[in-house]
């Protein structure tokens, strides 16, 4: 049996030190380059975790730069209609731990964000958000760090490859598959049924 891999010190006996460009990247506020990609950003994983560590990955989405840029140390994220979980904001609201994971359709590099996060409902706030009366809250990033991951995942995956994808047929409706899941007797959603009941929530 393979002995598990439990310490840093342990990882270090496996891997080479990090060094260079890879070390020297992460920055300590949002430049240009930074400020630039988040702009042109239609979505971003956001990465949190409770008090007791248990984590949360959560995809937002919106126009290209839905996330405010307030000022070289400061984002601010809508929170749009969604299925009021709260999973992201709870753990936000206890830890206030967050990370950002932005991509770009298209770019096969990331720009990866780390901060401290604040909820705020107030009007100044959400002021950038002013046009879509759903906003009720906004998530206040105060960027600790940032950097830009290299492009290898996504070259990879061959994510934005129009000839890799997927069609959807592959897999039944999210209807079906929470039906299974549930065993909930009901006749499950049909994907047409879906994409209706989200008109109104884009």
């Amino acid at each position: 049996m393979t002995d598990s891999i439990d310490s840093p010190s342990a990882l270090r006996r496996i891997y080479a030190a990090a060094k260079g460009r890879s070390v020297a990247k992460q920055i300590d506020h949002l430049d240009a380059h930074c400020k630039r990609f988040i702009a042109l950003s239609p979505f971003v994983v956001l990465a949190s975790a409770n008090a007791q560590g248990d984590p949360d990955a959560s995809p937002r989405g919106g126009a290209p730069g839905f996330v405010h840029g307030v000022d070289e140390h400061t984002l601010l994220i809508p929170d749009s209609p969604g299925n009021n979980r709260l999973d992201s904001l709870s753990n936000l609201a206890e830890t206030g731990k967050i990370g950002l994971l932005f991509m770009i359709p298209g770019v096969d590099e990331t720009l990866r964000v780390n901060g401290q996060a604040r909820l705020a409902a107030d009007q100044a706030t959400l002021l950038p958000f002013a046009a879509d009366a759903r906003i009720r809250l906004a998530i206040e990033v105060a960027v600790v760090d940032a950097y830009l991951r290299c492009a290898k995942a996504l070259m990879r995956s061959k994510l934005w490859n129009s000839e890799h994808q997927v069609d959807r047929s592959v897999l039944p409706s999210v209807g079906e598959m929470l039906a299974d899941q549930t065993a909930t007797p009901a006749l499950p959603e049909i994907r047409e049924q879906m994409l209706a009941r989200y008109a109104c929530d884009l």
